[in-house]
């Protein structure tokens, strides 16, 4: 069985086209100012629509307000939220009721204390998604860092709805981290950039393809 990919940040036509043609079943669209791969609501708009159907279309988001995700979601047609802050478990639940879309819920992890929080988010969520915990610094983003954590701490570990494995993950690795962690999901964003938010279109066609030869443990 191959591996379910996600290429998150995408920004341009022409990164999203690669992901589709490598078979990525999920494309990530990210609203937040601060991160080097946002689009505003106007850019998501334009780019969501030319995404291929049968391809989950997820906007990335971080303590975003009922108003801010009211105008995004207004602006394009999207499939799946991604909630990448400090949202609690009550949020989740919140906005998977006002927008009737299913909600994954990002949770960082660095050691093993981190690991109850996915059981807390997994009664909320359709789905979650393991990243590495971001470096405690002023300038650090809540995801897309390039940094992995241990992937020993999720093996044999399970939550009764569907996961995704992210951070730190190249076309180099991602075969490895499937088999340490039994992942079936993987979230790529900066492993496929030449830059920060300037995927590479090589890259994204080589993780797809290692993904597609992984077979989780």
């Amino acid at each position: 069985m191959s591996l379910r990919v996600k290429i998150c940040g995408l920004r341009t036509p022409e990164a999203l086209a690669a992901a589709a043609s490598a078979g990525a079943a999920y494309v990530g669209f990210v609203s937040f100012p601060r991160s080097p791969r946002h689009l505003d609501d106007a850019g998501i708009a334009a780019l969501a629509p030319l995404t291929p159907p049968g391809i989950c279309k997820v906007l990335l988001c971080v303590n975003a307000s009922d108003a801010a995700l009211d105008a995004v979601l207004e602006a394009a047609p999207l499939d799946m939220l991604q909630l990448h802050g400090a949202e609690s478990p009550e949020r989740v639940a919140e906005v998977r009721a006002r927008y009737g879309l299913p909600v994954m819920k990002a949770v960082g992890v660095a050691d093993e204390s981190d690991l109850p929080a996915l059981a807390e988010h997994a009664r909320a969520a359709d789905q979650l998604l393991v990243d590495a915990k971001p470096p405690k610094t002023g300038a650090a983003l809540p995801g897309g860092n390039g940094i992995a954590f241990d992937w020993r701490l999720l093996q044999g570990r399970r939550w009764g709805l569907p996961w995704m494995l992210a951070g730190g993950l190249t076309p180099a690795n991602v075969t490895e981290a499937a088999r340490l962690t039994g992942a079936t999901q993987v979230d790529v964003s900066s492993g496929v950039e030449s830059a920060p938010g300037v995927k590479n279109l090589d890259r994204i066609a080589a993780f797809c393809a290692a993904a597609g030869a992984a077979v989780p443990a």
